[in-house]
């Protein structure tokens, strides 16, 4: 979901499309998305359209890099 939102808003409908799954977990799926803070929901007429919110993703990648040398060097020496 998050990926399809790289593109731009959408709607349920449009998030729930490649997935087989029904429309009441689709909703499970983006309440739980938007309580972490990874999309926002608008009002524009008669939906709502989901947004992607780049911020927490752009701490995580931030912090993460931090460690990615320790993270490698860690994992070279498991693999000899």
């Amino acid at each position: 979901m998050l990926e399809r939102l790289v593109d731009g808003d959408a709607t349920v409908n449009e998030l729930a499309a490649p997935f087989n799954m029904s429309l009441p977990a689709i909703s499970k799926h983006i309440k739980v998305l938007e309580h972490a803070g990874l999309i926002t929901r608008g009002q524009k007429a008669q939906y709502r359209p989901c947004k992607l919110n780049t911020v927490p993703l752009e701490a995580l990648a931030s912090w993460t890099e931090q460690y990615r040398l320790i993270w490698e060097a860690r994992f070279n020496r498991m693999d000899n």
